[in-house]
């Protein structure tokens, strides 16, 4: 860490000098390029130079208890030494926190595809309801949110919705949100007031730009149809319906909730760019997987994730045993109440993976059990 620690203080020294320089002044790009990366190498330097600081101080202290057989001066420095080492130990995590690799992705806008599983009926209406709370903790972020793809469910809700949140670091929100996610609750339709068990899928993609991803047209094979609908306003009586398909990998994106084909195809296009990045990125994290596992799950849509139970008032993250019994905040938009634990632990196994210390399991949650 420290023969890090010494390459990017050369290398902040390095672009302290260049912003002096009138040449790079004058040109704005470059100023620019090296000005951020200057501000993003500050806060590690600052820490860095509290740290040494710090264990100077330290040996300071140590110093002066060898040297001194005053009573009262000891319990002084050893009541000092205690702090100086706290302070230690924390601007140690806080530097390998800032030494951790970045997630590229996380600053990035998101694309959620919520499709309703098992469940009939029943997983349409979460789907929809699922959809909601995704939409309103969006809205609290002042994120905005654009439906890029609907299938509407029988009763309501959806068979399948895709939607774009755009918003710096929507990504990094929702990216722990992919797996199966199973509610469990008595149907409006029950008569009988039994309990059933539905499940819906969510996947959780970081939006593609095109710099990301190069869509080549011979690549693709375009499809225009006439939309289908409910009946009545909804069908088209145009061709405005599109359909991709990506040749080489076999993916296929069908929008058609514009009345131009124009815009279907743009949306279309817009979400195939973000499944192919993601598919590029489980090839990279399959190269890169060790035998150290994050407990927090792999994010697979064929994953269970988390259960909501209505009866019991309760949401369990099975990933991190973590139990809350405020459902109805959670569905209402709070969704801080579940995501901050996540990143919260993710965060501190990135750091046990840096220093080396074993893999931390999971609390097993109370109520979590596959009878649930």
């Amino acid at each position: 860490m420290f023969d890090k620690i010494q390459i990017l203080e050369k290398r902040y020294a390095e672009l302290t000098e260049m912003l002096g320089d009138p040449s790079v002044v004058s040109d704005r790009g470059k100023f620019r390029e090296l000005s951020k990366e200057h501000s993003d190498l500050a806060p590690i330097i600052v820490c860095a130079d509290n740290l040494k600081k710090t264990e100077a101080a330290l040996e300071v202290n140590k110093e002066l208890l060898r040297e001194t057989d005053d009573v009262e001066l000891r319990e002084l420095a050893q009541e000092e030494q205690s702090g100086l080492r706290l302070q230690i130990e924390n601007l140690q995590k806080e530097l390998i926190e800032y030494l951790l690799p970045k997630d590229p992705n996380d600053e990035k806008n998101t694309i959620i595809e919520i499709r309703a599983g098992t469940g009939g009926d029943e997983a349409g209406l979460f789907a929809g309801e699922l959809f909601q709370a995704f939409a309103k903790y969006a809205e609290k972020r002042r994120w905005k949110v654009e439906i890029l793809s609907v299938s509407d469910a029988t009763v309501g809700g959806y068979k399948e919705v895709i939607f774009q949140i755009i918003g710096k670091g929507a990504f990094s929100a929702f990216k722990y949100e992919s797996g199966v996610h199973r509610v469990q609750r008595v149907p409006k339709t029950e008569t009988q007031g039994r309990i059933h068990t539905s499940t819906i899928t969510v996947a959780v993609l970081p939006e593609a730009e095109e710099a990301d991803v190069e869509l080549l047209d011979k690549d693709l094979r375009i499809d225009v149809f006439r939309s289908s609908g409910p009946g009545g306003q909804s069908v088209n009586t145009t061709d405005s319906a599109v359909r991709v398909t990506h040749i080489p990998s076999g993916l296929v994106v069908t929008c058609q909730d514009e009345k131009s084909q124009i815009k279907n195809k743009a949306k279309a296009l817009k979400v195939l760019r973000a499944r192919l990045l993601n598919q590029k990125q489980e090839a990279l994290d399959a190269e890169r997987r060790d035998n150290r596992k994050s407990q927090i799950g792999t994010g697979s849509r064929s994953e269970r994730i988390r259960t909501y139970n209505f009866p019991q008032g309760r949401v369990t993250d099975h990933r991190i045993g973590l139990t809350l019994y405020q459902v109805d905040l959670v569905m209402a938009g709070d969704l801080d109440l579940v995501i901050v634990p996540l990143q919260d632990y993710a965060r501190e196994e990135a750091l046990r993976a840096e220093t080396g210390q074993p893999a931390k399991a999971p609390t097993k949650a109370a109520d979590d059990s596959d009878e649930d």
